[in-house]
């Protein structure tokens, strides 16, 4: 069976690339497990020097959890299921190298909360990118709290409330992107810009990040323990089980 993750070192970069293309790159606990664990290890590596993170095919970086897996969750699975996917975006937050996203297709949910979690993201002007968890009937909790690290309560609010994707140009005029290029010069700009964030004295850049850490932590941790109750409510709701049914009805 193919690894769910590929990695390669290009230089002092360290390449991985989410490599589920069949499912649009969608994370399951195979790939997420393999992600924390990947993350460790370029963290520890000092042949490392920065991080670039891309998704595998032309239509996804990530489009988000991978449904098939979470309609088969009940209300007692929540708890390990979130914890898990925190600790894969702690994973993205704990990297003391500079991370940067190269979303070369649509970055959805929790495939948009990692790359909130890198430090700068590319991305082309027709791309979709957003926070689609109400459409699944799920309460957007941790998302909405990686936003408010990017952009304003306005805009945070929209993109929570709606669901729905916007395209990379507007993502770059809200502040969500770093930089706007073609789509084909998409993971080639990712990987140009680590390589010079990797020129940086590496105790600065160390120190920095855990600054920037620092500074958002409380929200970010405090986000886990609300999305527990706050899920295990919209389940006893029944509202993300008949959304993910129909989403896998209409798939089929």
């Amino acid at each position: 069976m193919a690894s769910t993750l590929n990695t390669e070192l290009c230089g002092s970069t360290f390449l991985i690339t989410l490599n589920r293309p069949k499912s649009f790159n969608a994370i399951n606990n195979e790939l997420r497990s393999a992600l924390i664990e990947t993350l460790e290890q370029a963290n520890t590596d000092h042949s490392v020097r920065a991080i670039v993170i891309t998704g595998a095919g032309d239509q996804a970086f990530c489009s988000g959890q991978d449904l098939e897996e979470t309609s088969r969750y009940g209300i007692d699975d929540l708890e390990a299921w979130l914890t898990a996917a925190h600790a894969m975006y702690r994973g993205v937050r704990a990297l003391d190298k500079p991370a940067v996203a190269a979303f070369n297709g649509v970055a959805a949910g929790a495939g948009f909360q990692i790359g909130l979690c890198c430090d700068m993201r590319v991305g082309y002007p027709e791309m979709r990118i957003g926070q689609p968890e109400i459409k699944a009937g799920l309460a957007s909790i941790v998302g909405t709290t990686l936003m408010a690290m990017h952009i304003g309560v306005g805009h945070n609010t929209e993109l929570s409330l709606s669901g729905d994707l916007i395209s990379g140009r507007r993502a770059y005029e809200i502040g969500l992107l770093n930089r706007l290029v073609t789509r084909e010069s998409v993971l080639d700009t990712a990987v140009d810009l680590a390589g010079e964030l990797a020129k940086r004295a590496p105790a600065a850049m160390r120190l920095t990040k855990q600054r920037f850490r620092a500074l958002t932590d409380d929200a970010f941790e405090s986000a886990l323990p609300v999305a527990i109750e706050t899920q295990k409510r919209a389940y006893t709701s029944g509202e993300p089980q008949a959304a993910m049914q129909k989403f896998l009805q209409r798939k089929k």
